[in-house]
């Protein structure tokens, strides 16, 4: 109803209902939240995604991983220690040697909305490439970790590290298994993922 109408009680006609579904073609696009678009974006990459409201939801979760993969007694590839100690409960046989490891246990520097990838750097993988891990990983981001894309992650990167910027930044955004690989995902590094996603917000 339009101003006029409302002021001189005018009626509406039919022709004055526009449904807000028909928006026009040359409208610019509704903008879903980050957290929205990084869900959607990164399911579509291939991703497993567990949101996680506290840290019981968190280790509940990882042990579901581990019992689904039969990964319980499985040599993990861990190079944050403070991993290791957030998740000492675990008890994993924890190794520093890629050949010996099943999967890799980690966490990301930011969670990239846009096109759904995980940020990383050499705080996360030393100087290895990404080919060199495991193709098993299992990634712990919160929820304040999600940028909107990769300018604003290493944006961020080199605000938290301004006496040392980390080097290998790389994303990893393909977590597809290699039947699933297309033509696109050629020459990357595809991972099998699962990422737990604790609300910290």
């Amino acid at each position: 109803m339009s101003l006029f109408r409302k002021i001189f009680g005018l009626k509406d006609t039919p022709e004055d209902h526009i449904k807000s579904e028909e928006r026009g073609k040359y409208m610019p696009e509704i903008k879903l939240p980050i957290d929205e678009q990084f869900t959607i974006n990164f399911k579509a990459n291939g991703g497993k995604f567990l949101y996680c409201e506290n840290m019981q939801e968190v280790n509940s979760s990882l042990k579901n991983i581990l019992t689904e993969n039969s990964w319980g007694d499985k040599k993990v590839l861990l190079l944050d220690k403070r991993l290791e100690a957030l998740f000492k409960d675990f008890d994993f046989k924890v190794t520093n040697t890629v050949s010996e490891s099943t999967f890799f246990l980690s966490t990301c520097e930011y969670l990239i909305s846009d096109d759904g990838s995980l940020l990383i750097s050499s705080n996360q993988i030393a100087e290895k490439k990404l080919k060199e891990l495991p193709s098993n990983f299992i990634i712990y981001a919160t929820t304040s970790q999600f940028v909107q894309n990769i300018g604003e992650g290493l944006r961020g990167i080199k605000g938290k590290n301004r006496e040392k910027i980390p080097t290998n930044i790389t994303t990893i955004k393909h977590f597809k298994t290699v039947e699933d690989k297309d033509f696109l995902t050629y020459g990357s590094s595809s991972k099998n993922l699962y990422l737990l996603l604790l609300e910290d917000l």
